[in-house]
């Protein structure tokens, strides 16, 4: 049997991404579970995904998980237990699979597991296992079938494909995760546009909360550098975020702080107003805090339909902002993009 995990998070599927079993649970049955009583599981339907393609240059892990998440809500996967697999799934990072498995709950399913391989084995090493934990990991997969290799054969009574190479850069709102759109079909949409406004005003449909945020994505480091990297591009020349924006960086643990620093790339980020504000979920959970109060009474007097993006998993109506009356999820450097646009 392979290890499995409970947790109040409804996000806990993360740790699918490891070949653990890892699903979201009500606090009474976590509780009872750290008190030493059992947590049933009802054996579930199996769905397997096979992943094909290749990703196109300078598509992120977001982009192929929104494109993911509309399909897999088109396909009706509710309760189901996912198991990705293909020469698409060989080849992304530990990183790209975690963002993937992270939205097992916006597909409607219970887990997205993905199969325990190298990759596996290095991204423990690499976060400081100890190398006799390590090779109990591996020589226990292998031995329980659980190795990729040993997974190959399995045949599923219901498959779904997905093509890795069909995802363009995308967005999802302005509400809902699965509400799809590709960011060169946002003017098409009625979603963007030429804004004619007076000098000194915000205009209306402005972006008043711009947030790198949520387990989703500041869990994966390509998602998180990429986004440093731009604003170092953006204060190279002289860029700066629309004064109306409301900006902040929340990431899910201090080791992003600490590759940030690493890579002196956090102070790129601060200099453009993408502090870190806490290790939490912030403003996807709807706590991102007070505006200034000069924008918040220009929204109110005014009647402006303002925004919000951020690198989250949620962005259901009235979810992220009171004054923010659509909410778009986006990748990291996104958020960026959408905080100096």
């Amino acid at each position: 049997f392979p290890d499995t995990l409970v947790g109040t998070d409804s996000h806990t599927p993360h740790v699918d991404a490891l070949g653990v079993i890892a699903v979201g649970v009500g606090g009474l049955e976590a509780e009872s579970v750290m008190l030493g009583r059992a947590s049933y599981i009802r054996l579930p339907d199996i769905v397997g995904v096979e992943l094909t393609g290749k990703r196109q240059p300078g598509i992120t892990a977001t982009d192929i998980v929104l494109a993911i998440t509309e399909f897999l809500r088109e396909q009706r996967v509710v309760s189901t237990y996912l198991e990705f697999y293909g020469e698409g799934a060989d080849a992304l990072t530990l990183g790209d699979r975690a963002t993937i498995s992270n939205m097992t709950p916006e597909f409607g399913a219970t887990a997205a597991m993905f199969y325990i391989d190298d990759k596996t084995i290095d991204y423990l090493r690499l976060t400081g296992r100890e190398e006799e934990q390590i090779a109990l990991v591996e020589n226990y997969a292998k031995t329980a079938g659980l190795w990729s290799d040993s997974l190959k054969t399995a045949k599923y009574e219901r498959v779904l494909k997905f093509d890795l190479s069909s995802v363009g850069r995308n967005i999802a709102g302005p509400s809902n995760p699965h509400r799809r759109v590709s960011t060169s079909d946002l003017a098409k949409e009625g979603i963007s546009g030429v804004v004619e406004n007076e000098e000194g005003l915000m205009p209306d449909g402005a972006c008043i909360i711009a947030a790198i945020t949520s387990c989703t994505n500041t869990s994966n480091p390509r998602n998180v550098i990429a986004a440093a990297l731009l604003a170092r591009n953006a204060n190279t020349k002289g860029l700066m975020r629309k004064p109306w924006v409301k900006t902040s960086l929340a990431p899910g643990s201090k080791a992003v702080q600490s590759y940030l620093e690493d890579a002196n790339l956090l102070t790129e980020l601060e200099q453009l107003g993408f502090g870190i504000v806490g290790f939490a979920c912030t403003t996807c959970n709807g706590m991102s805090g007070a505006l200034d109060p000069e924008i918040q009474k220009e929204v109110i007097e005014r009647d402006l339909y303002a925004t919000a993006v951020l690198s989250g998993n949620r962005n259901f109506d009235g979810r992220i902002h009171p004054y923010a009356k659509q909410a778009f999820l986006a990748s990291p450097p996104l958020v960026v993009a959408y905080a100096i646009a």
